[in-house]
C-alpha cells in the first residue's frame, strides 16, 4: 500500500472553523515553520458547499446495491446523482458574494457544483480568511507545504461552507511503504510456460497461481461494454514494455498484444519509465482480468484533493468505468480534526457507486497501527487507515500461503473513528465481537465501520519494473487481484443482460459471504500489540475472506 509518512498528533480542543469562529490548531511537531509564505505566491483553495440531499443519495445507493431490493441494479444517471449533490442556490450565492467582495472568481470543479476552487495570491488568501499562511517543512521528508494554523470565515457564510482545503489540514501525500525485492535469478519454471501451482504459490505469486487458487478463468472477457480502471499518484507510471515482458513470462497463453489507456488528471504524467506501484497494478489487472479494457488514471495532484479530483473527473463522464482499483491511502487520524473533509472524500465514492461503479481500496500494510506511527510506538489506541473506514467503498486486506491460506501479518484492519458501522455489516461484526471477547478492549472503536471487507494473496508478486523483475508484497497486490475478479464477474453479468455489480458490499455481506474462502488463521499485530485474530466469519484482518470465482459467479448471476 502507499501511505502517508507521519501521523498528526497533539490536536487539542479544535473548533470547527465553519461556525463563525476562528479555527486554530496547535503546532504540529512533525512540521517546522520556515517563514511566512510569499505574499505574491499563488495558492489554490477548494471550498466544499453542503449538498442538497446527501442523505437521500446514501439511501438510494443502499437501495440499488441491496440484492433484496426491487431496485437492485437500477443505477442513477449522471443528472440524477447531480440533483442529490448540488448545493442550494442560497449557498452558491452566499459564497460567491463573499468571494466577490475580495474580487475573487471561483471555478466549479465538481459535476454537481458542490466544490469551488479559487487561485489567489497568498496575500489575498490571508485577507479572505484572516489567516497567516506559512511555509512548513516536513521533518520526515524533503517536502514543504503551505498551511495556516488558524482562519476564520464570516458568520453569514459559515453554514454555506463545509470545508476549505488546504488551510489547517496537515495531511501529507502518500508515500510507498510496501516491500519489494529484486529477483536475481527468475525461476525458469514460471517463465514462458505452464507452471505447477499450487506448490510454487506458497512462496511466489503470478497470474496462474491466482487462477488456480481462486478458480479465476483465463479466457478473455468478451463484452465490449466491460471496463476496469486503476489510479496512479506520486508520478507512478506503467509501461507497455514491462507489460509485454510480464505477459511473455506469465501469460504465454494470451495471443493478443496487451494494451492499456492512460488518462491524465490534474496534470498527471502520461509517459516515463515504469515504477513499482503502477506496474504492479496494471500487470495484475490486465494479467488476471484477461481482455478487459483497462485505463490508468495518472493523477498529478498528490494531496487529498487528487483523490477527490479523480472521482469528480470520473463523475463528469457520461459512462464511468465499471471498476476502480486504488492502492494508496492515508491515516485516518490525520482527518480527525476535519471530519467534514473526510465525509466529502467518502461521499464522492457514494456517488460513483450509485452510478454502478465498484470502488476498491487497499486496507494498508502495518497491521493494527496505520503506517505512520513513528518508531516510539507510543500510541494508546489502534490506528485505522483512510479511506478504508468509508462505508461506500470496498476495502481489501491481504493473505499469504496456500493449504492453508492465512492472514498476512501486515494486513491493516480495524474500526473507523469517523464513520459508524453500516447496517450491511452489523451482523458480521457483532459475530466477531462475540468470538473476540475482551481481547484488545479499549484499543478500538466498537461502533465504527469495520475493515477490510475482503482479502486476497498479497506476498511476493512477480512484477516487471523498468526491465527488471521484482517481488512486491502488500495489499497493493490484493486490491488489483480483486478488481480483476469483479471485472470478470461483470463480464458474465453483462453477457447475461444484467447491470454491473456496482457497490458490492451489501451483496458480499449477504448472499456473497458463502462464496468466499473464510480465513481463520493469523493476525495483524503492530507496535507490540497482538492485533486482531482472524476468526470464523468476518474479521478485521481478512474481512469475509478470499474469492472463489465459480461460487461468486453463481451468486452474481442469480441476483
Amino acid at each position: 500500500m502507499l501511505s502517508p509518512a507521519f501521523i498528526l498528533v497533539g490536536l487539542l480542543s479544535l473548533s470547527s472553523g465553519i461556525h463563525g469562529a476562528q479555527q486554530t490548531v496547535p503546532q504540529n511537531p512533525h512540521f517546522t515553520p520556515l517563514h511566512p509564505a510569499s505574499p505574491g505566491q499563488s495558492i489554490s483553495l477548494t471550498l466544499g458547499l453542503p449538498p442538497t440531499n446527501m442523505s437521500g443519495l446514501h439511501a438510494t445507493l443502499y437501495d440499488v446495491s441491496d440484492p433484496a431490493s426491487p431496485s437492485y441494479g437500477k443505477y442513477l444517471t449522471k443528472a440524477e446523482v447531480e440533483a442529490f449533490v448540488a448545493p442550494k442556490t442560497e449557498s452558491i450565492k452566499a459564497v460567491t458574494d463573499w468571494l466577490s467582495q475580495h474580487s475573487i472568481t471561483a471555478e466549479v470543479v465538481s459535476p454537481s457544483g458542490d466544490m469551488l476552487r479559487i487561485n489567489v495570491p497568498v496575500s489575498t488568501a490571508n485577507a479572505l480568511l484572516s489567516a497567516n499562511f506559512t511555509e512548513f517543512a516536513d521533518k520526515h521528508s524533503d517536502t514543504t507545504l503551505i498551511r495556516t494554523l488558524s482562519y476564520t470565515i464570516p458568520e453569514a457564510v459559515e453554514r454555506h461552507v463545509k470545508f476549505i482545503f488546504p488551510t489547517t489540514q496537515f495531511i501529507p501525500p502518500p508515500t510507498r511503504k510496501g516491500a519489494l525485492f529484486k529477483v536475481v535469478q527468475p525461476p525458469k519454471s514460471v517463465l514462458g510456460k505452464k507452471a505447477t501451482p499450487p506448490s510454487q504459490c506458497q512462496t511466489e505469486i503470478f497470474p496462474e497461481c491466482l487462477e488456480d487458487l481462486y478458480n479465476i478463468p483465463s479466457a478473455p472477457s468478451t463484452n465490449r461494454g466491460n471496463s476496469l480502471s486503476v489510479s496512479s499518484y506520486l508520478g507512478e507510471m506503467a509501461t507497455e514494455a514491462d507489460l509485454n515482458l510480464f505477459f511473455q513470462d506469465f501469460r504465454p497463453d494470451v495471443s493478443f498484444t496487451p494494451f492499456f489507456g492512460i488518462v491524465s488528471v490534474d496534470g498527471g504524467i502520461t509517459s516515463g519509465n515504469g515504477t513499482f506501484e503502477a506496474s504492479l497494478d496494471i500487470q495484475y489487472t490486465m494479467g488476471v482480468a484477461t481482455g478487459v479494457p483497462t485505463t490508468l488514471y495518472s493523477v498529478g495532484d498528490d494531496t487529498v484533493f487528487g483523490f477527490i479530483d479523480l472521482a469528480n473527473f470520473i463523475l463528469s463522464l457520461e459512462e464511468t468505468p465499471l471498476v476502480l482499483s486504488t492502492s494508496y491511502g492515508f491515516d485516518e487520524d490525520d482527518f480527525m480534526f476535519d471530519v467534514p473533509l473526510a465525509e466529502s472524500f467518502c461521499d464522492v465514492y457514494a456517488q460513483l457507486g450509485s452510478r454502478g461503479m465498484t470502488v476498491l481500496f487497499c486496507s494498508g500494510d502495518n497491521g493494527v497501527y496505520s503506517f505512520s506511527f513513528d518508531s516510539t510506538c507510543d500510541a494508546t489506541t489502534f490506528g485505522p487507515t483512510f479511506p478504508s473506514g468509508c462505508p461506500f467503498l470496498t476495502s481489501v486486506g491481504g493473505t499469504q500461503g496456500v493449504a492453508p491460506e492465512v492472514a498476512a501479518s501486515f494486513s491493516s484492519g480495524g474500526f473507523s473513528n469517523i464513520f459508524a458501522r453500516p447496517s450491511y455489516q452489523d451482523g458480521a461484526v457483532q459475530q466477531y465481537f462475540g468470538q473476540l471477547g475482551s481481547t484488545n478492549a479499549g484499543l478500538y472503536n466498537t461502533s465504527g465501520r469495520g475493515f477490510p471487507d475482503i482479502s486476497a494473496q498479497s506476498v511476493n508478486f512477480f512484477t516487471w519494473v523498468a526491465d527488471e523483475l521484482f517481488f512486491i508484497l502488500g495489499t497493493s497486490a490484493s486490491t488489483p487481484t480483486w478488481a480483476s475478479v469483479i471485472a470478470l464477474l461483470n463480464n458474465a453479468r453483462l453477457n447475461a443482460g444484467k447491470p454491473s455489480l456496482g457497490f458490492i458490499n451489501p451483496l458480499l455481506y449477504s448472499q456473497g459471504a458463502g462464496a468466499l474462502n473464510d480465513i481463520t488463521r493469523g493476525s495483524n499485530p503492530g507496535c507490540g500489540k497482538q492485533g486482531f485474530p482472524a476468526l470464523a466469519g468476518w474479521d478485521p484482518v481478512t474481512g469475509l475472506g478470499t474469492p472463489d470465482y465459480n461460487k461468486l459467479l453463481n451468486v452474481v448471476l442469480s441476483v
